[in-house]
């Protein structure tokens, strides 16, 4: 069998299967089973491949198809133009984060050493990509998860950043002494009844407690005191959350500048708030 045919047999399974995207998930595994490149893979589409390769592919497919995500099965997910590790122990970057990185380095422009915390930081993927594009910019990243850090550390490392990331293990503002110039977070905010039952992400990442908001809401009652004056906090939300956690920041902070940012579908997805100088 030839690595065209090969592929063209796991997108057909993948799509009979219901898996979106099939014919993207389809090369990723393929090339993930063969150790190939994109350019690899189709700089020899007509060569044969050894019954063992198609076993492994096969296997892969068969991975996806009980559920795991791809990004687990290859154990790397791209976000923001870089590539990270990711494991079952954190959850899987999504496109809709990139907006909390553009937001935040809109704002960050003008500071000359931003101070910047990262909770709920799990792979370390929003924190790698600020501190890559902000080189002068001081780190907290903070996770309640000790397996989710060894992740992010991993993840430092690959991209020369473990010298300017300080990983931290606690629960959101708790362990952060100093004022900080910015407040980044993308915690969990799903209620749990849609929590899919066979979902392979953890569900330390997932669960926002009965409304969605129970994270967001005891990161934004410890903000006051953290955040020094024209500081932001930047929040991801979820569908029909914008209204109430614009409300309760509005209630907690009414001197504050607020702006809620749609991702690419139209969705509310960031909520920045600004204090005044």
């Amino acid at each position: 069998m030839t690595l065209k045919d090969t592929l063209g047999c796991a997108r057909r399974l993948l799509d009979e299967g219901g898996i979106d995207d099939a014919a993207f998930e389809g090369e990723l595994l393929l090339r993930h089973a063969l150790g190939l490149s994109r350019a690899g893979l189709y700089s020899d589409l007509d060569g044969d491949i050894s019954p063992q390769q198609q076993d492994a592919c096969l296997r892969a497919v068969q991975r996806r198809l009980s559920g795991e995500p791809t990004a687990y099965i290859t154990g790397r997910r791209e976000f923001y133009g870089l590539e990270f590790s990711v494991t079952p122990d954190v959850l899987i970057p999504r496109p809709e984060s990139e907006l909390l990185i553009e937001k935040t380095l809109a704002l960050a422009k003008d500071y000359k050493i931003p101070h910047i915390a990262d909770i709920g930081t799990g792979c370390g993927a929003i924190a790698v990509s600020l501190v890559v594009n902000l080189p002068q910019a001081v780190m907290y990243a903070i996770d309640i998860s000790h397996d989710a850090l060894k992740v992010a550390s991993a993840n430092c490392r690959r991209h020369s950043v473990a010298d300017r990331v300080r990983l931290i293990c606690g629960d959101m503002l708790q362990p952060v002494a100093e004022p900080l110039d910015f407040i980044v977070a993308n915690l969990p905010y799903i209620k749990p009844e849609d929590i899919a039952a066979a979902c392979a992400e953890p569900s330390l990442a997932l669960d926002g407690g009965a409304d969605g908001l129970d994270k967001i809401k005891r990161l934004v009652q410890q903000v006051e005191g953290k955040l020094n004056p024209g500081g932001s906090l930047l929040l991801e939300i979820g569908m029909g959350q914008a209204e109430l956690v614009s409300s309760l920041l509005r209630y907690l902070f009414p001197a504050a500048c607020l702006e809620v940012t749609p991702d690419l579908a139209g969705i509310d997805r960031v909520v920045c708030m600004t204090l005044p100088h």
